[in-house]
């Protein structure tokens, strides 16, 4: 519910949209004070193929955080995301999201 009412009142663009839920592994945990470094370097990653990280949260239960994000395409992300995971931080789940103006669409051909 907080997802559809942050989406709700952003500025949508015409770029897919995820929802990247993740935790800490024992080596990002270990270097906790590097991960606004780490995140800056996330956001830069993003801007230069076109997308944009449009919020971060550093959450409390089942994830350790949020991130949600804009980017070309699926494609795009999924590298992205190999990239950062692949050097040991964190695990992260990503989930493609759709605002409720598309989703509307869609469930309007069910």
């Amino acid at each position: 519910m907080v997802i559809v009412n942050y989406f709700s009142s952003y500025q949508l663009t015409n770029m897919p949209h995820y929802v990247i839920l993740w935790n800490w592994t024992d080596q990002g945990i270990r270097a906790v004070k590097d991960s606004p470094n780490r995140l800056a370097s996330f956001r830069t990653q993003l801007e230069k193929v076109g997308g944009k990280l449009v919020g971060e949260y550093y959450t409390m239960g089942k994830y350790d955080g949020v991130v949600i994000v804009e980017a070309p395409s699926d494609e795009t992300i999924m590298s992205i995301m190999l990239g950062n995971a692949s050097k040991g931080n964190f695990h992260s789940m990503t989930l493609k999201a759709f605002p409720t103006s598309e989703a509307g669409k869609i469930i309007e051909r069910v």
